[in-house]
Protein backbone atom coordinates (compact mmCIF):
# COMPACT_ATOMS: atom_id res chain seq x y z
CA UNK A 1 0.00 0.00 0.00
CA UNK A 2 1.53 3.12 -1.01
CA UNK A 3 2.32 5.86 1.65
CA UNK A 4 0.42 9.30 0.69
CA UNK A 5 3.12 12.09 -0.57
CA UNK A 6 3.93 14.16 2.03
CA UNK A 7 3.56 18.14 1.20
CA UNK A 8 5.49 20.35 2.86
CA UNK A 9 3.71 23.19 5.01
CA UNK A 10 6.94 25.78 4.95
CA UNK A 11 10.56 26.25 2.57
CA UNK A 12 12.62 27.69 3.82
CA UNK A 13 14.86 29.30 0.52
CA UNK A 14 17.72 31.57 0.57
CA UNK A 15 16.45 34.98 -0.42
CA UNK A 16 19.78 36.17 -1.53
CA UNK A 17 20.19 38.08 -4.85
CA UNK A 18 23.51 39.32 -6.50
CA UNK A 19 22.27 42.56 -7.29
CA UNK A 20 20.23 42.65 -3.69
CA UNK A 21 22.00 45.96 -1.93
CA UNK A 22 19.47 45.44 0.86
CA UNK A 23 19.03 49.31 1.08
CA UNK A 24 16.16 49.25 3.92
CA UNK A 25 18.42 46.82 5.83
CA UNK A 26 21.29 48.80 5.64
CA UNK A 27 19.25 51.86 6.73
CA UNK A 28 17.98 49.70 9.88
CA UNK A 29 21.81 49.31 10.57
CA UNK A 30 22.79 53.06 10.25
CA UNK A 31 23.69 52.99 14.25
CA UNK A 32 26.13 50.17 13.39
CA UNK A 33 27.72 52.27 10.53
CA UNK A 34 27.97 55.25 12.76
CA UNK A 35 29.93 53.14 15.71
CA UNK A 36 32.55 52.12 12.62
CA UNK A 37 33.08 55.70 11.59
CA UNK A 38 33.51 56.78 14.80
CA UNK A 39 35.62 53.86 15.72
CA UNK A 40 38.19 54.33 12.61
CA UNK A 41 38.23 57.76 13.46
CA UNK A 42 39.08 57.71 17.03
CA UNK A 43 41.59 54.76 16.57
CA UNK A 44 43.73 56.84 13.92
CA UNK A 45 44.71 59.67 16.01
CA UNK A 46 44.59 56.97 19.69
CA UNK A 47 48.34 58.03 21.53
CA UNK A 48 49.17 60.17 19.04
CA UNK A 49 50.82 63.49 20.04
CA UNK A 50 49.67 65.94 16.94
CA UNK A 51 45.99 64.02 16.84
CA UNK A 52 43.96 65.31 13.78
CA UNK A 53 46.93 67.54 13.08
CA UNK A 54 48.48 64.78 11.12
CA UNK A 55 45.56 65.60 8.66
CA UNK A 56 47.06 68.93 7.66
CA UNK A 57 51.01 67.65 7.70
CA UNK A 58 50.44 64.67 5.26
CA UNK A 59 49.18 66.98 2.08
CA UNK A 60 51.32 70.19 3.24
CA UNK A 61 54.36 68.15 2.88
CA UNK A 62 53.16 66.06 -0.03
CA UNK A 63 52.56 69.14 -2.16
CA UNK A 64 56.08 70.82 -0.95
CA UNK A 65 57.28 67.94 -2.36
CA UNK A 66 55.82 67.79 -5.49
CA UNK A 67 56.00 71.29 -5.68
CA UNK A 68 60.44 71.33 -5.69
CA UNK A 69 60.22 67.99 -7.37
CA UNK A 70 57.70 67.86 -10.20
CA UNK A 71 57.26 71.80 -10.11
CA UNK A 72 61.26 73.28 -10.14
CA UNK A 73 63.40 70.49 -11.21
CA UNK A 74 60.88 68.41 -13.40
CA UNK A 75 59.31 71.83 -14.39
CA UNK A 76 55.52 70.22 -15.37
CA UNK A 77 53.11 72.56 -16.32
CA UNK A 78 49.98 73.72 -14.14
CA UNK A 79 47.98 75.23 -17.28
CA UNK A 80 48.83 78.94 -15.67
CA UNK A 81 47.58 78.32 -12.15
CA UNK A 82 49.87 78.50 -8.81
CA UNK A 83 51.82 75.29 -9.03
CA UNK A 84 50.81 75.02 -5.10
CA UNK A 85 47.39 75.50 -5.46
CA UNK A 86 47.16 73.03 -8.48
CA UNK A 87 49.14 70.49 -6.91
CA UNK A 88 47.11 70.33 -3.46
CA UNK A 89 44.09 70.29 -5.40
CA UNK A 90 45.52 67.27 -6.64
CA UNK A 91 46.30 65.60 -3.60
CA UNK A 92 43.38 66.21 -1.57
CA UNK A 93 41.48 64.26 -4.03
CA UNK A 94 43.85 61.58 -4.30
CA UNK A 95 44.24 61.10 -0.89
CA UNK A 96 40.88 60.61 0.06
CA UNK A 97 40.62 58.18 -3.04
CA UNK A 98 43.23 55.98 -2.49
CA UNK A 99 42.93 55.58 1.18
CA UNK A 100 38.95 54.70 0.43
CA UNK A 101 40.32 52.13 -2.19
CA UNK A 102 42.93 50.59 0.58
CA UNK A 103 40.72 50.68 3.16
CA UNK A 104 37.76 48.77 1.42
CA UNK A 105 39.92 46.26 -0.31
CA UNK A 106 40.53 44.67 3.38
CA UNK A 107 36.52 44.27 3.64
CA UNK A 108 36.89 40.50 4.48
CA UNK A 109 40.11 40.34 5.51
CA UNK A 110 40.34 42.43 8.05
CA UNK A 111 37.08 41.87 9.94
CA UNK A 112 36.73 38.19 9.24
CA UNK A 113 36.96 37.60 13.10
CA UNK A 114 33.68 40.25 13.10
CA UNK A 115 31.67 38.84 10.14
CA UNK A 116 32.21 34.88 11.91
CA UNK A 117 30.66 35.78 14.87
CA UNK A 118 27.46 37.98 14.27
CA UNK A 119 24.93 39.04 11.54
CA UNK A 120 25.00 42.39 9.47
CA UNK A 121 24.85 43.48 6.32
CA UNK A 122 28.53 42.85 5.35
CA UNK A 123 28.07 46.22 3.21
CA UNK A 124 27.87 48.28 6.26
CA UNK A 125 31.52 47.56 6.97
CA UNK A 126 32.91 49.47 3.14
CA UNK A 127 30.57 52.16 3.41
CA UNK A 128 31.81 52.94 6.94
CA UNK A 129 35.23 53.11 5.87
CA UNK A 130 33.91 55.42 3.06
CA UNK A 131 32.41 57.50 5.10
CA UNK A 132 35.37 58.12 8.01
CA UNK A 133 37.71 58.82 4.94
CA UNK A 134 34.99 61.58 3.98
CA UNK A 135 35.45 62.95 7.51
CA UNK A 136 39.14 62.96 6.96
CA UNK A 137 38.60 64.46 3.47
CA UNK A 138 36.46 67.60 5.20
CA UNK A 139 39.58 68.31 7.10
CA UNK A 140 41.68 68.55 4.47
CA UNK A 141 39.35 70.32 2.29
CA UNK A 142 39.30 72.77 5.00
CA UNK A 143 43.04 73.12 4.18
CA UNK A 144 42.50 73.79 0.66
CA UNK A 145 39.83 76.38 1.21
CA UNK A 146 42.42 78.21 2.98
CA UNK A 147 45.11 77.87 0.27
CA UNK A 148 42.35 78.69 -2.05
CA UNK A 149 41.44 81.83 -0.99
CA UNK A 150 44.70 83.64 -1.04
CA UNK A 151 44.99 83.30 -4.00
CA UNK A 152 41.72 83.97 -4.84
CA UNK A 153 42.11 87.18 -3.33
CA UNK A 154 45.15 87.68 -5.24
CA UNK A 155 43.39 86.97 -8.37
CA UNK A 156 44.73 83.70 -9.50
CA UNK A 157 42.17 81.53 -9.07
CA UNK A 158 39.30 81.51 -11.08
CA UNK A 159 36.30 79.69 -10.10
CA UNK A 160 33.00 79.36 -12.27
CA UNK A 161 29.44 77.63 -12.16
CA UNK A 162 31.47 73.92 -11.84
CA UNK A 163 32.44 74.33 -8.28
CA UNK A 164 28.34 73.65 -7.62
CA UNK A 165 29.55 70.00 -8.70
CA UNK A 166 32.30 69.53 -5.71
CA UNK A 167 29.71 66.99 -3.90
CA UNK A 168 28.60 65.03 -6.81
CA UNK A 169 32.75 64.69 -7.48
CA UNK A 170 33.15 63.67 -4.20
CA UNK A 171 30.44 60.97 -4.34
CA UNK A 172 31.55 59.83 -7.84
CA UNK A 173 35.06 59.30 -5.79
CA UNK A 174 33.30 57.19 -3.04
CA UNK A 175 31.63 55.15 -5.22
CA UNK A 176 34.84 54.58 -7.11
CA UNK A 177 37.06 53.62 -4.68
CA UNK A 178 33.64 51.74 -3.33
CA UNK A 179 33.47 49.20 -6.06
CA UNK A 180 36.66 48.45 -6.92
CA UNK A 181 37.96 48.19 -3.19
CA UNK A 182 35.04 45.69 -3.00
CA UNK A 183 36.00 43.53 -6.23
CA UNK A 184 39.78 43.36 -4.90
CA UNK A 185 37.97 42.42 -1.35
CA UNK A 186 36.44 39.86 -2.76
CA UNK A 187 39.43 38.31 -4.52
CA UNK A 188 41.58 38.70 -1.78
CA UNK A 189 39.63 35.90 0.10
CA UNK A 190 41.08 33.86 -1.97
CA UNK A 191 44.29 35.12 -3.72
CA UNK A 192 45.74 37.28 -0.86
CA UNK A 193 48.82 38.05 -2.84
CA UNK A 194 46.45 40.26 -4.84
CA UNK A 195 46.85 42.83 -1.69
CA UNK A 196 50.45 43.66 -2.40
CA UNK A 197 49.58 44.28 -6.33
CA UNK A 198 46.66 46.23 -5.19
CA UNK A 199 49.40 48.38 -3.00
CA UNK A 200 51.82 48.91 -6.15
CA UNK A 201 48.56 49.43 -8.58
CA UNK A 202 47.52 52.36 -6.38
CA UNK A 203 50.80 54.37 -6.27
CA UNK A 204 51.24 53.48 -9.93
CA UNK A 205 47.97 54.62 -10.94
CA UNK A 206 49.00 58.30 -9.32
CA UNK A 207 50.56 58.81 -11.88
CA UNK A 208 47.78 57.71 -14.73
CA UNK A 209 45.62 60.14 -13.10
CA UNK A 210 46.07 63.97 -13.32
CA UNK A 211 47.37 64.42 -10.14
CA UNK A 212 50.43 66.32 -10.61
CA UNK A 213 49.98 67.57 -14.05
CA UNK A 214 46.86 68.63 -16.54
CA UNK A 215 46.02 66.62 -19.93
CA UNK A 216 46.40 69.66 -21.69
CA UNK A 217 50.33 68.73 -21.49
CA UNK A 218 49.57 64.75 -22.44
CA UNK A 219 50.23 63.79 -26.14
CA UNK A 220 47.33 63.71 -28.73
CA UNK A 221 47.85 59.48 -28.29
CA UNK A 222 47.80 59.42 -24.91
CA UNK A 223 45.13 62.03 -23.95
CA UNK A 224 42.58 60.02 -25.68
CA UNK A 225 43.17 57.46 -23.45
CA UNK A 226 43.38 59.63 -20.61
CA UNK A 227 39.36 60.38 -20.98
CA UNK A 228 38.73 56.46 -20.09
CA UNK A 229 40.66 57.02 -16.37
CA UNK A 230 37.62 57.41 -14.58
CA UNK A 231 39.38 59.71 -12.25
CA UNK A 232 40.34 61.94 -14.81
CA UNK A 233 36.39 63.80 -15.49
CA UNK A 234 36.79 64.37 -12.19
CA UNK A 235 39.57 65.89 -11.49
CA UNK A 236 39.64 68.01 -14.30
CA UNK A 237 35.88 69.53 -13.43
CA UNK A 238 37.54 69.74 -10.11
CA UNK A 239 40.59 72.16 -11.18
CA UNK A 240 38.47 73.53 -13.81
CA UNK A 241 35.66 74.46 -11.03
CA UNK A 242 37.91 75.96 -8.32
CA UNK A 243 41.16 76.89 -10.53
CA UNK A 244 39.60 78.17 -13.74
CA UNK A 245 42.22 76.05 -15.52
CA UNK A 246 42.17 72.65 -17.19
CA UNK A 247 41.43 71.00 -20.35
CA UNK A 248 37.56 69.96 -19.25
CA UNK A 249 34.39 68.93 -21.09
CA UNK A 250 31.64 67.31 -19.72
CA UNK A 251 31.80 64.61 -21.87
CA UNK A 252 34.62 63.73 -19.53
CA UNK A 253 32.72 63.74 -16.75
CA UNK A 254 29.86 61.68 -18.55
CA UNK A 255 32.54 59.16 -19.42
CA UNK A 256 33.75 58.61 -15.67
CA UNK A 257 30.31 58.83 -14.24
CA UNK A 258 29.44 55.44 -16.57
CA UNK A 259 32.79 53.82 -16.22
CA UNK A 260 32.50 54.03 -12.57
CA UNK A 261 28.64 52.79 -12.31
CA UNK A 262 29.84 49.68 -14.42
CA UNK A 263 32.66 49.28 -12.04
CA UNK A 264 29.97 49.51 -8.91
CA UNK A 265 27.96 47.14 -10.00
CA UNK A 266 29.87 44.14 -10.63
CA UNK A 267 31.87 45.00 -7.39
CA UNK A 268 28.35 44.55 -6.00
CA UNK A 269 27.55 41.38 -7.86
CA UNK A 270 31.28 40.05 -6.81
CA UNK A 271 30.83 41.15 -3.30
CA UNK A 272 27.71 39.89 -2.66
CA UNK A 273 28.27 36.38 -3.71
CA UNK A 274 31.58 36.10 -2.24
CA UNK A 275 29.98 36.82 1.55
CA UNK A 276 27.86 33.46 1.60
CA UNK A 277 31.37 31.64 1.42
CA UNK A 278 34.44 33.61 2.33
CA UNK A 279 34.66 32.48 5.85
CA UNK A 280 35.60 29.25 4.03
CA UNK A 281 38.60 30.85 2.01
CA UNK A 282 39.71 33.73 4.12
Amino acid sequence: MNEPQQKWTETIEASHSLFDLKFKEIWRYKDLIYMFVKRDFVSSFKQTVLGPVWFFINPIFTTITYLIVFGRIAKLPTDGAPPLLFYLAGITLWNYFSTSLTGTSYTFAGNAGIFGKVYFPRLVTPLSIVISNLMRFGVQFILFMIVWGYYFVRGEAHPNIWILATPFLVILMALFALGVGMIFSSLTTKYKDLNMLLGFGVSLYMYATPVIYPTSSLPAGFKSIAYYNPLTGIFECFKYAWLGVGNFSPLMLGISTAIIMILLAIGTVIFNRVEKTFMDTV
